[in-house]
């Protein structure tokens, strides 16, 4: 995922890691002999902040967001012709009189195919960060990866302790396409159980002997912080 930052020098840009503590509790459980992260691409340069999945920004640069938006869809509104699009650029511009983002509207399949091309900042997800936030950069990440509607998935054994990161409302059958296209495409079933129950159970034979392992189908919704054994016939 991308992320991209604004009205802040705290960041560089780069890859960074997400670094989930439950990670490191799993890796001390199976004795894993690595943790991996969730890896974010953070974005700083504005000119490419139109290929960030969400923007994390403090409040006093919410103007900034809402003056860019605004800048376009004037210059746009200007040239249109299209009844659909001018249709949606005043909506657009409306809420921005408002000093309201974007991404607080709700968006039609249909109208978010006429804005694919546009260099809107705000229509993707903003986290606006709280006073002292700006102190903890892994939390600050952590926080805007919620907001953006992403969740965490967990795998673990000998080799690694793994998060692995999803869209909210995603199947076990996607999740598993998350992993590898061979386990998605292999998918039995998977045993699942949540972290919580997993951590007070000590151990996943005590999490078994628990009954906290549940068999999901396919259609299964993945939950944050869930752990999944995932079978397949590959």
């Amino acid at each position: 995922m991308k992320i991209g930052i604004l009205g802040t020098d705290i960041f560089t840009p780069g890859k960074a890691n997400l670094v989930d503590e439950r990670v490191k509790t799993l890796k001390a459980m199976f004795n894993s002999a690595k943790e991996v992260y969730i890896q974010a691409d953070i974005i700083t340069d504005q000119e490419k902040l139109v290929e960030a999945d969400g923007i994390i920004a403090p409040e006093n640069a919410k103007l900034d967001l809402i003056v860019h938006d605004m800048e376009f869809v004037e210059t746009r509104l200007s040239r249109v012709e299209d009844p659909a699009e001018k249709t949606l650029l005043t909506k657009f511009k409306d809420q921005l009189d408002k000093e309201k983002l974007l991404c607080e509207q709700v968006i039609s399949e249909t109208e978010k195919g006429l804005i694919s091309g546009y260099s809107l900042w705000s229509i993707r997800p903003v986290y606006l960060t709280k006073p002292g936030e700006l102190e903890d950069k892994n939390k600050l990440l952590l926080n805007g990866y919620a907001h953006f509607g992403y969740i965490s998935f967990f795998t673990a054994g000998d080799k690694d302790s793994h998060a692995w990161s999803i869209k909210k409302g995603v199947s076990a059958w996607e999740a598993a396409g998350a992993i590898h296209s061979d386990i998605q495409n292999g998918f039995i079933r998977a045993e699942v159980t949540s972290f919580q129950d997993l951590i007070a159970d000590g151990s996943l034979s005590k999490a078994r002997a628990n009954n906290h392992i549940r068999l999901e189908m396919k259609e299964y919704v993945v939950q944050d912080g869930d752990y999944m054994v995932i079978r397949t016939n590959k």
